[in-house]
């Protein structure tokens, strides 16, 4: 009845004043805060203005799923931010802001980058969980693309292109810069990772009794910022 309708009006209000305003550009209702934030917002406002507005988001972008989207990625031929005097949007960060907005599955993001027959897939997998998902997380997902050698063409903030391998582009994306126009939200080493693991094999080498002054030669590795991926059971 009426007071039915009229939570529901209210229910997309807030969605919309939570979210964005236009339908087209909202996020998922049912996706989560990323870093503590509306998951698009890891694309700067300036860039996501100017997605919003071009003709691939409006044509190609609109009422994509996660399955579709897949077909998409597929058609890539270039990875990168901006380019052009206008700093036009890429097709690969437009779909990137895609991802954001419907949050597919951590599955989902992981046969990305496991797929290992389109390599701009693999690219735009490897991407977006740099932007999303906790330290521990990005090093561990993107360790094996260190092992792909094959080449990407890269568009330039001229308009120009250039030639990059998967490899070094997971070796940027495991780093803190700047990446396709776009500044990942944590700047995890490895570090706290070795530390740990270090930690576990000198005091698995000494008897339980030597065990409580060893303890105090470490310093205690904090736990990762969480990212959009619930940490593993």
């Amino acid at each position: 009845p009426l007071a039915t309708r009229r939570g529901a009006q209210a229910s997309a209000v807030l969605a919309c004043a939570m979210w964005g305003k236009n339908s087209a550009n909202v996020t998922d209702t049912t996706a989560i805060s990323v870093h503590g934030t509306n998951p698009q917002n890891l694309v700067e406002k300036i860039l996501r203005s100017k997605i919003y507005n071009h003709a691939y988001w409006k044509e190609h972008c609109f009422g994509l799923t996660a399955e579709s989207l897949v077909d998409k990625a597929m058609e890539l031929d270039t990875v990168g931010g901006t380019f052009g005097g206008i700093r036009e949007p890429s097709h690969f960060i437009q779909l990137t802001l895609k991802m954001l907005q419907i949050q597919p599955e951590k599955e989902i993001v992981l046969e990305f980058i496991k797929n290992e027959d389109y390599k701009y897939v693999r690219a735009l997998g490897a991407f977006y969980l740099r932007l999303t998902g906790r330290p521990a997380e990005v090093f561990q997902y993107l360790e094996p693309l260190y092992n792909d050698y094959r080449k990407l063409r890269r568009r330039l903030a001229s308009g120009e292109y250039c030639l990059v391998h998967v490899d070094e582009l997971a070796n940027e994306s495991r780093g803190g810069r700047r990446i396709h126009g776009s500044q990942p939200a944590l700047e995890g080493t490895r570090t706290p990772l070795s530390s740990t693991v270090f930690r576990c094999v000198a005091l698995s080498s000494y008897p339980s009794s030597s065990r409580g002054a060893l303890n105090g030669l470490h310093d205690t590795v904090s736990r990762p910022d969480v990212g959009v991926f619930p940490a593993d059971e």
